[in-house]
This record gives structure tokens, sequence and C-alpha cells, in this order.
């Protein structure tokens, strides 16, 4: 593996953009820009950063921004849509929009983690019961990335021991049914076709399909969801790779459409761990080295391994910019870039302790080092 540093959790700048209801969703620079108000999206992530922050900090460290996370969720919920809102403004008020099909998976997956707090029965119990509730929804979901969010929650629900029954029951059928919505498509695919891929265009966190077909293809023992899993994330991991090995992930600029030139730029944070996250799932059903190789790289490309050579996250407060540009990166430090290089940070953090690879600046005599906003 390479030699890059696993950095110390940083809470500065996520103690910083959070506001009185939950994070914020953007930010102008490093200041948080509460014009745009909050966002369930990124109430859900941060819920997910603060459960993985709990590992290495203690319960206590997370519990008031995980408490109001939950909270957030809660108020989000409708219960006579059955759904999730999404946009809520500074005042504290709803968006009348519904909220969008992504929405309601990460909110599920974020839900799904919080029932394995198992330092806080009331936030499990909070979770559970609100788990429970919108479990229903999870089989209308037509989005592939839904989808997917949703499988990996029902997964992640699956894996909780104090599970009530009736909700593990509800959770396995909602699972098989997601997993069959999420396989039709790529069922249907001409076979050895050059374009591996469902969609005509290639848009934005690629990789949580085949995370999701390889966590599928492991809960239901079946080959043909593993092999295609794996199949269509080499061919992400190889067409989004330099001829260097760098990480060079689908730009949002215009995305890449079948058959048209691929967008180099905007690069998104958000594409670098999804890549994270599922080279994670395979390697820990395979074991293949390969897979720590592209975790490496698209860990690599926060740090400066990128087109442009230059950082994208800020280790110092523990935030990151919003983007790699054509001509440098994207001053604004916003909600989902922080939470995206936080949760890189950690399982790549994970993952170096289980396959004990080192950690450049990090003395494991000194335990985990912390550095933590002023805010509670």
């Amino acid at each position: 593996m390479p030699d890059l540093a696993v950095y110390p959790i940083n809470r500065e700048h996520l103690d910083a953009l959070t506001g009185a209801l939950g994070i914020w969703q953007h930010a102008s620079g490093e200041r948080p820009n509460s014009e745009f108000g909050y966002c369930t999206d990124d109430v859900a992530r941060a819920l997910v950063v603060d459960m993985l922050h709990a590992r290495e900090l203690g319960w206590e460290a997370v519990r008031p921004t995980a408490s109001r996370s939950i909270r957030f969720l809660r108020g989000a919920f409708d219960p006579a849509a059955g759904r999730f809102r999404n946009f809520r403004g500074r005042d504290g008020s709803w968006s009348l929009e519904p909220g969008s099909e992504d929405c309601q998976g990460r909110a599920l997956l974020a839900l799904a983690s919080g029932i394995g707090a198992s330092a806080d029965a009331q936030l499990a119990g909070d979770a559970r019961e609100l788990l429970a509730a919108a479990m229903p929804m999870a089989g209308s979901l037509r989005a592939l990335r839904a989808i997917s969010s949703a499988l990996i929650a029902c997964d992640l629900a699956l894996d909780v021991q104090s599970l009530p029954p009736d909700l593990r029951a509800r959770t396995v059928v909602a699972f098989e049914r997601l997993a069959a919505a999420l396989w039709d498509p790529f069922a249907a695919l001409e076979p050895g076709s050059d374009w591996p891929w469902p969609e005509p265009v290639l848009t934005y966190e690629n990789a949580l399909l085949p995370r999701a077909l390889l966590v599928a293809g492991r809960r239901l023992d079946n080959d043909a969801l593993r092999t295609t899993g794996r199949r269509v994330l080499a061919w992400l991991i190889r067409v989004q790779t330099t001829p260097g090995g760098t990480f060079s992930p689908i730009g949002s600029d215009a995305w890449w459409r079948r058959g048209g030139t691929r967008s180099r730029f905007d690069q998104q944070p958000i594409e670098a761990t999804a890549t994270i996250l599922a080279c994670e799932e395979a390697f820990r059903q395979s074991g293949d080295a390969a897979d720590l190789v592209a975790i490496e790289a698209a860990y690599a490309w926060f740090l400066g391994t990128n087109d442009l050579g230059v950082p994208v996250a800020v280790v110092d407060s523990g935030s990151c910019h919003d983007g790699l540009t054509s001509a440098g990166v994207n001053r604004n430090q916003g909600a989902e870039s922080t939470l995206m290089w936080l949760t890189a940070l950690e399982h790549v953090r994970q993952l170096r302790r289980e396959t004990g690879a080192p950690s450049p600046n990090h003395d494991p005599r000194s335990g985990v080092s912390v550095v933590m906003g002023s805010r509670p």
C-alpha cells in the first residue's frame, strides 16, 4: 500500500457546519451558508459519520449530534405519505417538494446504521421505530441508486441481532424485492457488451450499484449477483484510472454518455468514497489485493494524487472541497463533500488496521488522536 497517512479524526469543520437542527447543506468557502438550509440527504450522511466516529472516540463524543440527526429524520418523515421530506429552511420549515428517491434510500441507510448504537438504547430504539415505519416505502423505489442504498440498509439491519422478529421478516422481504429490482436491468444487458451499465449515461455515485450487487450476492449466496457486481466494479475502476494508476472519476460537468466523450471535471468526492466502499465489500468477499489497490487510489485522490496534483481534503480542519475543477479545487467546503472525506477516512483506517498496513503519521502507542470543534 502507498505510504499515505491515515489522519486523526478532526471534527472541527463538521461542528462548524452544524446548526441548531442539523448539518447545513452548503458552505461559501469554509463558512457555512445557512441560506440553503438543511436537507435529509446530508443529515443522514452525518449520522453515518457519527456512527463511524463512535467506534474510535466513544459514544459520548457523538451523542449530541447523532441525537440531533435522529430528531431531524423523525421530523422529515411524513407518516401520511410514508416517505421522507428532504429540504428544510433555516427557520425549520419544510419544503412542500417531495423528497427524492435518493433521499429515501439514504435515510433508510442512516437509520439502519443507527439501530446498531448499542451504547444508546434510546437512539437505537428511535432509529428502529422510524425504520419500521419507513420500510414499506422501500418496495416502491425505482431509481437504481435509491434501490441500492435501501438494499444496503436492509443488509445492515439484518445483521443486528436485536432486530424484532416482525421487522426482521419485513426487512427480508424488502431485501429480496430490492435485489430483484436491482438485478433485472443488469440481467437485461447484452452479454459481452463494452458498456456493462444499465443506463445510457454514467453519472454520480456509480460504484454504489456494484456494491449493492455484491451485498445482495453475499446475503443471498447468489453467484450471478456476485459475478456481475465484481465485473461492473472492475469496469468502473478501469475506466476511471489513468495509465499511471491515478483515480480519475467521471466529471459532473457533462457526465459520460455511451458512445461519447467522458467528462473529466468537475470530479466529486462522492465518487471516491463510493468506490472505496464498493471495493471494501469486494475485498471482504474475495480477499483480492487488487481491491485494496483501488481503495488506496481513491483515498489518494483526496490527498492530491489526482489529475491536478492538488489536495481536495483539508486535513487540518477535517473538511473537503466540493470538487476538482479544471482550474483547481472548488473553494466551497459543504456538507456532502466533508462527510464523504470523513467517511472515506474511517473506512480506510479500519481496513489498514485489519490488513496490518501502517499508518505513517500515527503512533499506535498513543491511541486515536482527535480534534474537536468548539460547538457541542
